[in-house]
């Protein structure tokens, strides 16, 4: 190509470049203004204390005390094992509905599917008055054990076990519908040439299916965990007052206890939680994309 031609072409290249940059420019710079700097700020805030002159200087007195406090160790801990349990509970009970949905036709899958999307249009309000009223002392469970004679179960209201129904109900369609899309782009032809050679139903999940299914599944399991972490409504509704999950330990110390400096910590430090799952989301769609 000659030099003339190149650069006729290359012109019209650069002139789109500049126009892709200002159409995301305010968008980056709304990112920047909302989520950057208030969590620049946060940090900043926990790290340079006032003192008594007036002057700023470092201290990491607010992270020393949450680590060497036991009550807050326990919330920080109980928000690890409900997330990592709903987690795991998530894809152990979306994946195989997912499979269904996928691979199965005629009006029960679209039932299915209703049913499994259905507590996405359900505010988390409603949902969790709704698991009082039936999981709940004296309720729609209760009753019905009472009524045909059996024994009263132990509720898991009130315990660690209330946040984690609430919040397996409660993320389950978006994990449904991230798994059905990752098990669309897998084509059939291989599923189907995997069955003509003789596969069974599970060699075709082993060695078909879940190879391709890695990105989705960390997506799926970082979308998942990120909400489950810094859910406020169900943990504070239907958990225990002690200990209690890191949202509303946070809101508590900073409304309660009129103690802002170690709420932003709480805040701090679940973000650095937040942020080991949201670098490998933002790594797996980079990988995506060729860019990494």
């Amino acid at each position: 190509m000659s030099l003339p031609l190149l650069a006729r072409w290359s012109a019209p290249m650069r002139s789109q470049g500049w126009v892709g940059l200002g159409l995301v420019a305010l968008p980056a710079l709304l990112l920047a203004w909302l989520i950057i700097y208030p969590i620049l700020s946060a940090v900043a805030s926990t790290i340079f204390v006032a003192q008594p002159g007036g002057a700023s200087a470092i201290s990491f007195g607010s992270y020393q005390f949450f680590f060497s406090d036991q009550y807050s160790r326990a919330n920080l801990w109980i928000t690890l094992w409900t997330t990592l349990v709903c987690g795991v509970l998530l894809l152990a009970i979306g994946l195989p509905i997912a499979l269904y949905l996928r691979f199965s036709r005629g009006p029960l899958s679209a039932y299915v599917q209703g049913l499994a999307i259905f507590p996405m249009f359900v505010p988390s309000i409603i949902l969790s008055y709704a698991l009082i009223r039936t999981i709940g002392p004296n309720g729609a469970v209760d009753v019905l054990l009472n009524g045909v004679g059996l024994p009263k179960l132990p509720s898991p209201y009130l315990t660690p076990w209330g946040p984690v129904i609430g919040l397996v109900w409660d993320n389950l369609p978006l994990t449904v519908l991230m798994l059905t899309a990752g098990l669309g782009n897998i084509p059939k032809s291989s599923i189907e040439a995997a069955r003509d050679v003789g596969a069974s139903p599970l060699r075709v999940f082993l060695s078909i299916i879940m190879p391709r299914m890695g990105n989705s599944l960390l997506v799926t399991t970082s979308f998942a965990i990120l909400g489950i972490f810094s859910s406020f409504t169900l943990p504070y509704l239907l958990g225990p007052a002690s200990p209690e999950m890191m949202g509303p330990f946070m809101q508590r110390t900073f409304s309660d206890m009129n103690d802002p400096v170690n709420a932003l910590t709480q805040a701090v430090i679940a973000f650095g939680f937040c942020l080991v799952f949201g670098v490998l989301y933002v790594r797996s769609i980079a990988r995506n994309r060729g860019g990494v």
